[in-house]
Formats: C-alpha cells, sequence, structure tokens
C-alpha cells in the first residue's frame, strides 16, 4: 500500500512513519511540505502521491493554548480534518485519524466506551470533536482511533518532564484526582498498522491497557528510573487552575477492539519500562549516576508543578 502520513515529524507521527515503512511505501509529511488548514493543498499533495492509505497524526494538542486561542485550535483540528477528509474521499484512499479522550466530559464513573455520548468541556476536546465529526461527514472510508496520554520519544510528554525535574532535585507536585489511560505511541503505531491491515472501520479507543492517576504515572516513571530520593506530592486539581478545564475520569475501554476479537495492547507499566529504559539509554551514564546521587541525597528550592497533560505529540 501507499501510505501518506501527515504529522510525519511528530511524537505519534514519527513512529508511524517507522513502522509503516517496514511494509508499505510511504511519504510522511510535515506543516512546511503541507498545510492540513489548506484544501488546496492537502488536494494537490494528495492528488500527486495518490495514497491507499492517509494518516492523520497532525493537530494542535495544546490544552491550555487551545483555551485561549479558540479560532486557531478549530481551524487545525476541525477544519484540517475535513480538508483530509476531502482529499480522501477524491481519491478513494482511507483516513486514518486520531482523536482524544477529551471529547468526555469525565463525569461517568466507568471507562468510555466508543458509543459513549461526547460532551467535551474545553475547547480543545471540541476542536478534536468537530473533527470527527467532519471526517465521518466527508469521508465513509475511514477509521477514527480515540487515543490519550499519549508518551513517545519524539516530543514533550509528561514522563519526560517528571524524569527531567527529578533529575534537578525538584521537588514534584502532581495531581491525583485525574485519571486516564496512558498510551505508547510506538504501541498505538503498530496496532494502527494491524488495524489498517485487517480493514478496520468506524471509531476506537486504542491505549495500553489499565488506569492510572497523572500522581500513580509519575510514581511509576521514577521506579522506573530508580530515582528513589525524589519529593514527589500529590495535589488534587482544584490547587492547580488553569484555563482549560480537564475530566476527572477519561479511561477510554478498549470494547470494540474486544468484540472484534482483536489483540489488545500491553498494560501500560509494561509500555511505561519500555520508555523509561530508553529514556535513561539515551542519556550519559556516567552523567546518570551522578543525578541520581545528586537526587537522594540533595534537596533543592525549585518546584515542579503539574497540573495535567500539555497534549503535546
Amino acid at each position: 500500500m501507499k501510505v501518506l502520513i501527515v504529522g510525519s515529524l511528530g511524537m505519534l507521527g514519527s513512529d508511524l512513519v517507522a513502522v509503516f515503512h517496514s511494509r508499505h511505501e510511504v511519504l510522511g509529511v510535515d506543516r512546511a511540505q503541507m498545510d492540513i488548514t489548506s484544501l488546496e493543498q492537502c488536494m494537490a499533495q494528495v492528488e500527486k502521491f495518490l495514497p491507499d492509505v492517509i494518516i492523520n497524526a497532525a493537530a494542535l494538542t495544546w490544552v491550555d493554548y487551545c483555551e485561549t486561542h479558540e479560532q486557531e485550535a478549530f481551524l487545525v483540528n476541525g477544519v484540517g480534518p475535513a480538508n483530509l477528509a476531502r482529499a480522501a474521499a477524491r481519491c478513494g484512499a482511507i483516513l486514518v485519524h486520531y482523536s482524544t479522550d477529551y471529547i468526555f466530559d469525565g463525569c461517568k464513573e466507568t471507562p468510555y466506551l466508543e458509543d459513549d455520548e461526547p460532551n467535551p468541556r474545553n475547547v480543545y476536546g471540541r476542536s478534536k470533536l468537530q473533527g470527527e465529526e467532519q471526517v465521518r461527514k466527508f469521508c465513509p472510508n475511514h477509521l477514527i482511533i480515540r487515543t490519550s496520554w499519549l508518551f513517545g520519544a519524539h516530543g514533550n510528554n509528561f514522563i519526560r518532564t517528571i524524569l527531567d525535574a527529578a533529575q534537578k532535585s525538584a521537588p514534584l507536585r502532581v495531581v491525583n484526582d485525574q485519571k486516564g489511560s496512558p498510551s505508547y505511541s510506538k504501541d498505538v503505531a503498530s496496532h494502527t498498522l494491524l488495524m489498517v491491515e485487517r480493514g478496520c472501520r468506524k471509531t476506537y479507543h486504542l491505549t495500553n491497557r489499565g488506569a492510572c492517576s497523572w500522581y500513580e504515572l509519575a510514581l511509576k516513571a521514577l521506579e522506573y528510573a530508580h530515582l528513589h530520593g525524589v519529593v514527589i506530592t500529590p495535589v488534587s486539581t482544584r490547587e492547580f487552575p488553569r484555563p482549560a478545564s480537564r475530566p476527572a475520569n477519561s479511561v477510554l475501554a478498549n470494547s470494540r477492539l474486544q468484540q472484534e476479537g482483536l489483540p489488545l495492547l500491553r498494560p501500560w507499566q509494561s509500555a511505561v519500562k519500555d520508555y523509561v529504559e530508553d529514556y535513561l539509554l539515551s542519556k550519559d551514564c556516567g552523567n546518570m549516576q551522578m543525578i541520581q546521587s545528586s537526587t537522594e541525597n540533595s534537596q533543592s528550592n525549585g518546584r515542579v508543578n503539574w497540573p495535567g497533560p500539555t497534549k503535546l505529540r
């Protein structure tokens, strides 16, 4: 298959390029090559490459920025997918589009199913929901994948923020009353390949198995990094007023995968362990030992607060 990957330099896009390139002909484009907010550019690129599959990993995902830049958020997350959907429909391609747990309001006490009613509580969630609606409207041959709490090697993410701060001996205060499903971009990319090759359509939830709070995720990351002397305190969301409201529960149930007999992703703890090990390998071993010793034996006046995801990918 010929696969066009949009947003190929981002966290998820980079892993998608690596995974799909091993089995298919891949063209990766980022904003410099194709601005998804331009229908003309989308049509031109698609007509030139004539892909069988278009994968949209491009999005404006900084939650608080979206709250104060609503027009830009809806342009990228709503109009952009509509343009790609029109282009995909014209050339007969499948459109794979990624969405988010933040289309839900967090009021449900159990994990969200694919058919649960969306009710986003912030601009980011509303713009992503509009993107879903536009994909369904303009490209019937689509696969929408909702994921959450994404982390990976290529780009900023919560775990990297925690580990970087811990190595500087900064005390951490992390929210413990928001619960979600961590998702490793490598795992999401690999499963996307499986789902495309098996002909999956409609809307699926795709996260690593299990759920946790941001505080619990931070603890596990520090454990795997052997940073045992870090001062970390659980706090409530109310202690960190932010421009954008976050859902208290955004855990996604991978119910459609189960219903169709498709394999689930591994538990989030295993994925985090692999990510942290890769993170440590990227650091100089000597420096890591020195940093770890410093973390265990010294205190700092610096402080890092984590009220929730920046949602970068």
